[in-house]
């Protein structure tokens, strides 16, 4: 009996956590709280575009949406070289060398790009990135992700060494006012608060 009223309490609990996620301004809020506003992008030594995934043979809109923003960082004169990173995916290229195809396409030179396939997370994304960049002395970067996933990975870049100017991209509706915008909102932003408190517990933060 008191397992059955639990599992009631847990579900009409669950069911007005949903309502207010889609019809009120609760996503909004919590993205308010938990992504700081950005400054203007300025000069650095290198940019570095996260990976993203891809979806089937082609990059997956987050994707696309960091490689242009690192295209149009380079365009700007901001950096002279740009690290485009990603891994293999279902297609028969990795993700890093996807982009750096596209980049030439749109005219940026073969000397200015660089692609790292081997990052599988945002630490490793790091490590390699310090290790293709420290004989450089690239230390201050560019750094092109979501916003959303921004702050963390940026304090994971600080901790591999690099001076970090964050370049974010909008990916996730914020301002949303639709039910299915605002829920995909809010799974973004659970989806990056869980990464965050794994990487805390994990001693990475």
């Amino acid at each position: 009996m008191k397992q059955r009223t639990a599992l009631r309490v847990v579900g009409a609990v669950l069911v007005v956590v949903f309502l207010a996620l889609a019809f009120t301004p609760l996503a909004n809020l919590m993205h308010g709280a938990l992504v700081a506003p950005s400054a203007p992008p300025e000069p650095a030594g290198a940019i570095v575009v996260l990976g993203a995934g891809q979806q089937g043979h082609a990059m997956s809109d987050a994707s696309l949406r960091r490689a242009l923003h690192g295209v149009i960082l380079f365009r700007q004169g901001l950096a002279p070289v740009i690290v485009m990173l990603g891994g293999p995916g279902e297609g028969p290229s990795a993700e890093a060398n996807v982009r750096i195809r596209l980049a030439r396409e749109m005219g940026v030179p073969a000397e200015a790009l660089l692609a790292d396939t081997r990052g599988r997370t945002t630490r490793e994304e790091a490590a390699v990135s310090w290790e293709v960049l420290s004989p450089r002395a690239a230390r201050k970067i560019l750094l092109v992700t979501g916003r959303e996933h921004m702050p963390r990975a940026a304090a994971l870049f600080r901790q591999a060494g690099f001076e970090v100017v964050p370049a974010p991209v909008d990916e996730l509706p914020a301002g949303a006012g639709r039910p299915q915008d605002r829920l995909e909102l809010a799974r973004g932003l659970l989806r990056e608060l869980v990464a965050r408190a794994y990487n805390r517990a994990a001693g990475y933060l």
